[in-house]
């Protein structure tokens, strides 16, 4: 293999793992001879149980998409007013808040983690503070101790984006167990998935209650409706995904911890490429592999970077730009102010997301480094 020759298809930033199609046609049988398709039935139950297992959690409830998870579990926690939290995420974190009509309040991120900056988070506390709403990005977690002690100190509540970071633990301790309210997507992309779907974890049954409500139109009982809710509910097919991927999660981990090792080593002493460093006594599921570019010293910026892969038909994700802050619908807001937000702002412009999945050859990974060094 010519390893500066363009692959002859394209290599996308991501691939799904998928069950095997004979065990998901057997699962397909036994949903249809139940002819329940949906309404919480055998298969979403059984989901439930065995992902709060998966992630020691007392208390888990399925969605049908992480937005819409992120949207209720706004109303879960009946939040008010503003809401701080980061401007370097995805945008259904900031977008939950704008449709539960709560003002997002930026907070600026770490340089090395890319996360919201716990440091910075008391001076934005204004009496209209409801609640943190801290992402861990690209799967490293958050620093939960510094969060919870700000959000102690202050009365108030800690919800997690926690989409990227399925199966993360912080010293033997899961990730799902930090805050008051912890989200999951299962997207096709991630790690582990459903096809669509999402979860909220919980520490307390009051939550989950509210929660399983609000999922299905507010109904409690068969005839009670006690609130507004919504249509947030998984169905059969997409919950039977989940029971065969998840006993698969452990080794897709495994592949990825070998893909990044492999990156690492490849890249390590390129000019102007920086590498993600493991973070100590952290459990890591290695969603993302991503670099930062520095111009000066590679050659090349993030945006021509990411055009000239595209040549070789690797195809790679500027993630997350723009930046939340940016987009026309928050830019005026105060907090959204590009001075305020320097770092968020400038690691926007600088990362990129490289093909990482469990199925990806070693083979290809060494092309695309040979690739990104020959380019400077």
């Amino acid at each position: 293999m010519n390893l500066l020759e363009p692959f002859s298809q394209p290599v996308y930033v991501s691939q799904p793992l998928l069950p095997g199609i004979e065990e998901l046609t057997k699962l397909v049988k036994l949903i249809w001879d139940s002819k329940q398709l949906t309404n919480n039935g055998k298969m979403v139950q059984q989901l439930e149980k065995e992902l709060a297992e998966f992630l020691h959690v007392p208390y888990l409830s399925l969605f049908c998409n992480g937005t819409v998870a992120l949207q209720l579990a706004c109303q879960v926690l009946r939040l008010s007013g503003e809401v701080i939290t980061t401007p370097f995420t995805f945008a259904a974190t900031v977008h939950a808040l704008a449709w539960n009509h709560l003002k997002p309040v930026f907070c600026d991120i770490e340089e090395d983690t890319f996360n919201m900056n716990p440091d910075l988070v008391e001076s934005l506390i204004t009496p209209e503070t409801s609640a943190l709403f801290p992402v861990h990005v690209f799967g490293r977690p958050c620093n939960v101790v510094k969060l919870q002690d700000v959000a102690e100190r202050n009365g108030l509540k800690v919800l997690y984006d926690a989409a990227h970071a399925f199966g993360v633990k912080i010293n033997g301790q899961d990730i799902a167990s930090f805050g008051d309210v912890s989200m999951f997507s299962f997207h096709a992309t991630k790690i582990y998935h459903t096809v669509e779907g999402g979860a909220l974890t919980f520490n307390h049954p009051y939550l989950k209650e509210r929660a399983d409500s609000l999922k299905n139109f507010g109904i409690r009982g068969t005839d009670h409706v006690a609130e507004p809710g919504s249509n947030g509910k998984l169905n059969e097919l997409q919950a039977a995904v989940g029971i065969l991927l998840l006993d698969k999660v452990p080794e897709e981990i495994a592949r990825r911890k070998e893909i990044t090792a492999l990156y690492r080593q490849m890249l390590s002493d390129v000019p102007g490429i920086k590498t993600m460093k493991e973070s100590e006594n952290v459990f890591a599921n290695y969603p993302y592999f991503v670099i930062q570019i520095d111009k000066k010293e590679y050659g090349l910026s993030r945006d021509e970077l990411y055009e000239k892969l595209k040549e070789y038909n690797i195809i790679t994700r500027k993630y997350f730009y723009p930046l939340c802050s940016n987009f026309p619908c928050y830019r005026d807001l105060p907090s959204a102010d590009r001075q305020r937000l320097p770092v968020a702002n400038r690691i926007a412009e600088t990362v990129l997301a490289l093909p990482l999945y469990g199925q990806l050859p070693h083979s290809a990974v060494e092309k695309i480094c040979t690739i990104i060094r020959s380019l400077r």
